[in-house]
């Protein structure tokens, strides 16, 4: 048998499991697996990879875009060995198996990262590849090289379509990501119909002008393919490689139509298919063994591969190069010496002398910001830009900004940020949303956090915002009201290894607050104030915490007792349990939530709720105060 006759063969057994899963699961996405399969095929003789170990650093890294197009992700993994079986597959998207229907990070065996909606993947794709540049310039040297691996992508139209794609893309010519390619699924077909009816834009030309390497193949030849995929490795740029191929390639009649993209072929037109290839269509999720032995020699590959780096580990001169490793590896806590604050600051400005105290101490602990860090305060001094140094310039792209920190934190030892004002958290939600769902530790830096803004606007004033995060699971909200809660909550954050984190932080100085009374900053809400025999708990968090104070001095001064209770971190309080909420909130006060905000989340701890019910103004942010109802009189009238 040539080997074109015995790729054509392993193709077709790829097309036919993902033909049949659909089916059986009578959902999901037939025609993009059966068109990329030709493609796969080539594609796993190129990539590197170890399936008894899918978290060997030097992998290549393979991102699927284009998550709905499981049946070929799936149907790979199974092949390969990674552990799937055909039970499993037969399970496509069912309860709790291994296969649901869009790849999971964390989930499914050799799934690099969850992807979501389309165009993110080719983000995350961009992560690792500059993840793996900042690791090679930390740990490669001129006699022999630790990190040297390839980043693969496969997407489609949809993908390109997406403008986070345009800003990952943007990123990725500006570095010179020569490490990264893109497979472009170019079959002309979404689910509405021909892409004429929505796309006319010169691809070449777009890539070309953003200063990629732009190939094009047959995607149903193998040979043209695989020149592809060569020349594309050996480029000195990112490379895309523009394969046309034909959707539901072997489908039948239902080959190259719209209606193939989302909805199971049926039994008819799979047998159908089948029978034409030479397969038996009686049987169902069925591989020969000689297509079996080829997929799984990837094992013994990947094995010997690892292996042979390993020995590379410990054979070249890379004694210093090990020292370094080790260190990004092993971040040792401990040797972070965290500022002391004194005196009234901006909760920004105390957080980016945090973020530079981590950094002395933690060299995997890199980031940057969408083109703000002077008023994120997030650079990193002395800390040199990237591959070589830990600040990243992203431009303003902000949702590109954090998929590629996602996939810079699932890439190994590295431990990144992103940056940006906390109302442009609009932009990146789908990705801080992604970053919950997969448990990724990306630490998003919002700062000027309220009607704090000030003279911007409400355009520029994030109102609803910390509900919004809130509301999102396994994401924590840290609101500091000065530097010593900013700290404790950095402390939180870096142990929280399963969560992404956020600081939200003002752009006017606040006071340093006094020592707590009960309870700890670190479990999200403390009793910072309190008076024998309270009638009133006041709450706040940020900017507020510091009102709520004043509020309690003039109402003692009118007899009234008051607790005051500084919650900066809401999520992690609420999961506290009962009897220490209870300690810090006294259940039988009239307790009043205070923030500069929607606030409606408050209402289960308060009683009360004074928040924000439209959004803000332009001026300065003491009239805004005072205009909104954020004053001593203002809030005592409102309780009283």
């Amino acid at each position: 048998m040539s080997d074109n006759v015995m790729r054509k063969k392993m193709a077709d057994s790829i097309r036919f499991l993902a033909a049949d899963m659909v089916q059986a699961a009578n959902s999901g996405h037939p025609g993009a697996p059966m068109g990329l399969a030709d493609v796969a095929v080539v594609l796993s003789e190129h990539l590197n990879h170890n399936p008894k170990n899918p978290s060997w650093l030097n992998r290549d890294r393979l991102v699927f875009s284009g998550g709905h197009a499981t049946g070929l992700i799936y149907s790979l993994y199974y092949l390969w060995g990674y552990g799937l079986e055909i039970e499993d597959l037969k399970n496509f998207r069912q309860l709790d198996s291994k296969t649901p229907g869009h790849p999971e990070y964390g989930h499914t065996a050799g799934i690099e990262i969850t992807t979501g909606p389309l165009g993110q993947g080719i983000a995350n794709a961009v992560g690792f590849s500059m993840a793996s540049k900042f690791m090679a310039a930390q740990v490669n040297s001129d006699t022999a090289d630790l990190i040297d691996h390839n980043v693969y992508c496969l997407c489609g139209d949809g993908d390109l379509e997406e403008g986070i794609s345009y800003e990952a893309c943007s990123i990725a010519g500006h570095n010179k990501l020569d490490n990264l390619i893109v497979i472009y699924d170019s079959n002309c077909i979404t689910i509405e119909g021909c892409t004429d009816l929505s796309i006319s834009e010169n691809i070449r030309g777009r890539f070309e002008s953003q200063g990629w390497e732009v190939l094009e193949c047959d995607g149903h030849s193998f040979d043209s393919i695989d020149i592809a995929i060569t020349a594309a490795k050996a480029s000195t740029k990112p490379a895309i490689i523009i394969a046309n191929t034909t959707i539901a390639k072997g489908a039948g009649e239902l080959e190259g139509s719209h209606h193939s993209h989302g909805a199971p072929l049926g039994d008819d037109v799979i047998a159908q298919a089948k029978k034409e290839a030479g397969f038996d269509p009686e049987k169902k999720f069925f591989v020969d063994e000689d297509v079996m032995a080829r997929f799984r020699c990837a094992i013994e590959k990947g094995d010997l591969l690892e292996r042979e780096w390993i020995h590379r580990q410990k054979t070249m001169p890379l004694l210093e190069q090990n020292e370094v490793l080790s260190s990004l590896e092993y971040p040792d806590f401990s040797r972070i010496e965290y500022p002391v604050f004194d005196k009234a600051d901006a909760t920004r400005s105390t957080n980016g002398k945090i973020m530079n105290a981590i950094a002395k101490a933690i060299p995997s602990f890199l980031g940057g910001s969408a083109d703000l860090s002077p008023s994120n305060k997030t650079d990193l001094k002395d800390m040199g830009v990237f591959p070589k140094g830990r600040n990243i310039y992203f431009g303003i792209r902000e949702h590109a900004m954090a998929s590629i920190t996602n996939a810079i934190a699932l890439y190994g030892p590295l431990m990144p940020f992103s940056a940006t004002f906390f109302v442009f958290s609009d932009y990146l939600k789908p990705s801080a949303r992604i970053a919950a769902l997969s448990g990724i530790q990306q630490f998003f830096i919002w700062t000027h956090d309220s009607i704090g803004v000030g003279e911007d606007g409400p355009t520029h004033q994030p109102i609803e915002h910390l509900s919004q995060f809130r509301s999102l699971p396994n994401f924590y909200v840290w609101r500091p009201a000065d530097g010593a809660e900013n700290v404790e909550a950095w402390k939180k954050a870096l142990e929280m290894t399963k969560s992404p984190s956020a600081f939200v932080c003002s752009r006017q100085n606040l006071s340093v607050l006094p020592a707590a009374v009960k309870g700890e900053a670190s479990r999200g809400g403390y009793l910072l104030a309190s008076d024998a025999d309270a009638t009133v708990t006041l709450m706040a968090s940020g900017s507020e915490v510091q009102l709520a104070l004043d509020v309690k001095a003039k109402l003692n001064e009118q007899g009234e007792k008051v607790n005051v209770v500084s919650v900066p971190c809401y999520d992690l309080f609420i999961e506290q349990e009962k009897s220490y909420i209870d300690e810090v909130i006294a259940p039988e006060t009239k307790k009043v939530a205070i923030e500069a905000a929607r606030g409606l989340e408050w209402y289960r701890l308060a009683d009360e709720v004074i928040g924000m019910d439209s959004f803000g103004a332009s001026a300065p942010a003491d009239q805004l105060f005072e205009k909104f109802g954020f004053s001593v009189d203002s809030v005592i009238a409102k309780i009283k």
